[in-house]
Formats: C-alpha cells, structure tokens, sequence
C-alpha cells in the first residue's frame, strides 16, 4: 500500500467511526423513560433497563446535549455534556458521556480529563453538589464510574 493509499485509508476509517458516533449520540439523546411511555429506540432502551444507574440517566429529567463554559485555573473552557442529571433534593448530579470507542482505553485519559472538566465547572455552579460522573462505552453498553476529582 503506497503512503497516499494509507492516509486515504486512514481518512476513510475516521469518517466512517465519526459518522457510527454521531448517528449513536443522536440514537441516545432521543431516549426518555417516563411512567407515560418510554421514547425511542427499543433495543436500546432494553440494555438501558438492565443497569439501574442508567434508568434515573435516561429519565425525563434528565437533559441532552447540555452546553456547559467557564474557566478552570485561568483557562477559559466551552464544553456539551452528552447528557446530564441534577437532583435538587438530593443535591447530587451525574454527568453521562457516550464513547463509541472499540478500544475504549485507547483514549480513556483524555475523556477523564474531560469529564472532570464537566465537573469542575458544574461545581463552579453547584458547590454543594455531589457530583458523579459516568462513561458508557456503547460498543458493549457497560456503564463506567469515573471518579471526579474537585480541585
């Protein structure tokens, strides 16, 4: 294979997992489980059943696509949380990023960095939150904790 073939290749590979990402985030964001009827696709609304701490992520309450900026130690950040939970009562949010990666700990040190961002910023906002935060690896719909770091 010639160098341009690869680098073709390459391009093509990364088009085709960018295109499985988007069209599984927007599967995901059109979820809501609701006593009224659950909305969405069935399949995926099954495997979320079968993990209890994804049911309250997907609830009606919970939001989608949540646009999130500020700064964290002088460096100004604009981020969108996949999706995001904030329970009032109990003064706690989850944060929920999907990853479509295959090999999910290919890249799993950038997307920690990334949820603790969400969270610092969030904290920002909720200082009196607990906040947790999730990955669900879509390739095999397990749902990781990430421990979140406040500085």
């Amino acid at each position: 294979m010639t160098r341009l073939h690869k680098i073709i290749s390459d391009i093509e590979q990364t088009k085709i997992a960018t295109d499985i990402g988007t069209n599984k985030h927007t599967q995901l964001n059109k979820i809501r489980l609701s006593a009224n009827g659950d909305r969405g696709d069935k399949k995926t609304i099954e495997l979320i059943y079968k993990n209890k701490e994804l049911t309250s992520l997907f609830s009606q309450n919970s939001l989608t696509e949540v646009p999130i900026a500020g700064t964290i130690q002088k460096r100004f950040i604009s981020r969108r949380i996949d999706r995001l939970l904030i329970d009032h009562a109990n003064k706690h949010i989850k944060i929920l990023d999907y990853k479509t990666d295959v090999t999910p700990h290919k890249h799993k040190s950038k997307y920690i960095i990334q949820l603790n961002e969400y969270a610092q910023l969030l904290h920002q906002i909720y200082p009196e939150y607990k906040i947790y935060a999730y990955i669900l690896w879509t390739n095999n719909f397990l749902l990781e904790n990430i421990p979140v770091k406040i500085l």
